[in-house]
């Protein structure tokens, strides 16, 4: 029997079998989720960013947390880029940079409403609310990796890897509903 310093996390201890990823976005109490569409993904990687930028003929953002035209600065020599489905990198072959497609490893949500970053706040360690919109960063939700983006004041997108989305999902959705 727990004492009562113990969290009480039995209404997220649940079966693989419980979990799916829906077919359809959520709402309540003002805050709306919903699966991002299918897109490209790709994981960038280079010391020489402008080697990098002109492999694959797009600009980079400078700073890490900037983001430019669907690209992510995630360190010092690390980039994702976020691209409409269908959308294709040259890889760089023979070059010192690794242009690798992860599309089918991540599933992106969007998170809005006046609420959102006090909802992602229940599960995030940074302080959300100071995040600039715009900016976005790797960190973690409970135990779970994601790439946390600040899209408006009340808009954030995060990603995840595909196998932990269903369990994210219903973790934002028992926080919404309080």
């Amino acid at each position: 029997m727990p004492d009562a310093a113990t969290p009480d996390i039995a209404p997220l201890a649940v079966t693989a079998a419980d979990l799916h990823l829906p077919t359809q976005p959520f709402s309540a109490a003002g805050l709306h989720l919903e699966l991002v569409p299918a897109q490209a993904r790709y994981s960038l990687r280079a010391r020489d960013a402008g080697l990098l930028a002109a492999t694959i003929g797009r600009a980079l953002p400078d700073r890490i947390g900037d983001t430019l035209d669907g690209v992510i600065k995630l360190g010092p020599d690390e980039w994702l880029a976020l691209l409409p489905a269908g959308a294709t990198l040259p890889l760089g072959e023979g070059l010192p940079v690794s242009v690798v497609d992860v599309s089918a490893r991540a599933v992106g949500f969007t998170i809005t409403g006046p609420g959102a970053a006090a909802l992602i706040a229940t599960g995030c360690p940074l302080d959300v609310e100071r995040m600039a919109p715009g900016r976005a960063t790797r960190t973690l939700f409970e135990t779970v990796e994601i790439v946390l983006w600040r899209q408006s004041e009340t808009a954030f997108r995060v990603d995840c890897w595909r196998s932990f989305a269903p369990w994210l999902w219903a973790a934002l959705v028992a926080g919404a509903q309080g």
